[in-house]
Parts: C-alpha cells; structure tokens; sequence
C-alpha cells in the first residue's frame, strides 16, 4: 500500500479502492492522506466524495474496529468462563489448511469483485481526460488497478503464511466436528 502511495503522489494519480476501510480504519491516516494531497478515489462513495463525507466515513470505519474489537474480546472471555477450549486441538493442520484455501478464495474473489469497479473509473478518466489523452496516464491507470487487485490477494495470502509459521490456529474454533 505504502508503494501504490508513494507511486500516487509521485505522479498525482488516484489510489483507487472499493471501500475506504481497506485503505485504513484511522481518522488520522486518512486525514493525513488528504492533507499530504494524495489522491485517491473510494469506489464505493464516487470520484467527488468530499473531504467531510470522507472524515465522516473514517470516523465510521475507526469506531466499528473498535466495536468490532470489544465485541471479539468479550464474546472469547465468555466462552472462556463457561469453560470452553477455544480453537481447535483435533485436526489443527487440516482446519489451517481448510482456512488457507477460504481465505485465499475469498481473497481472489473479493479482487475480481473489485475489478469492474476499477475499470468503471478507469473508463471515466478516459472519458474526462478525452480521446488525446496521454498512453502514458492510461496505461499507468490500468497498471495501478492491477497492482491493487494483485496487493489484495498477495497481502491476504501474505497474512495467512505468516500466522501458520507463528503458529496462530486458523479456521473456524467454533467448528471442531468438521
């Protein structure tokens, strides 16, 4: 992501994303963005979402991780205290395995969900730009997509080795019968 910013600010391009907590779920970072002029478009808000629909929408997104952490927290500590054995001690390498692939999938899936969004905007640049508008630009449009769709899947896969290496259970500990 940090790249796909850096690249953006270079060549004042838009970042491109489907929702805006995949860019970040922090009021700062995104303020930060906006104040540093570096552009980018949330596919899910439009090409001219202004600056306060897109504080409002941050806002949003940093208070459901934090609900979203509470509810996790509290929801394991209540399985805890009725004494349940959270994750899942009979087939651990099958389960993370059986996860991987989900994950990986869902991963793929999520990108080529994405993609036709990407292209829409892409097309509007075109459109906005006109027909003498530079190979260059256009190509470096279609190049930045790629490159986002190929981060969500490479940064998911990413995530999912590192947690086997270190150990974390994956799959679903509430499901040991599968």
């Amino acid at each position: 992501m940090n790249a796909a910013l850096a690249l953006a600010r270079q060549s004042k391009c838009p970042v491109v994303v489907a929702k805006l907590d995949r860019l970040s779920r922090d009021v700062a970072f995104i303020a930060g963005l906006m104040v540093q002029r570096v552009p980018f478009i949330v596919a899910e808000l439009g090409a001219d979402a202004d600056p306060f629909m897109l504080h409002l929408y941050a806002a949003l997104a940093e208070k459901e991780r934090r609900i979203i952490s509470e509810r996790t927290k509290a929801a394991l500590a209540s399985r805890k205290t009725t004494g349940m054995k959270l994750g899942n001690p009979t087939n651990t390498a099958e389960a993370a395995a059986k996860g991987r692939k989900i994950s990986i999938r869902e991963a793929d899936r999520f990108a080529q969900t994405v993609l036709p969004i990407i292209t829409s905007i892409q097309r509007s640049v075109v459109a906005e730009l006109g027909a003498d508008a530079d190979p260059f630009m256009l190509h470096l449009y279609a190049a930045l997509a790629e490159k986002e769709r190929r981060l969500i899947s490479e940064r998911t896969k990413a995530a999912l080795a590192s947690r086997k290496t270190t150990g974390m259970k994956l799959g679903n500990p509430t499901n040991t019968a599968e």
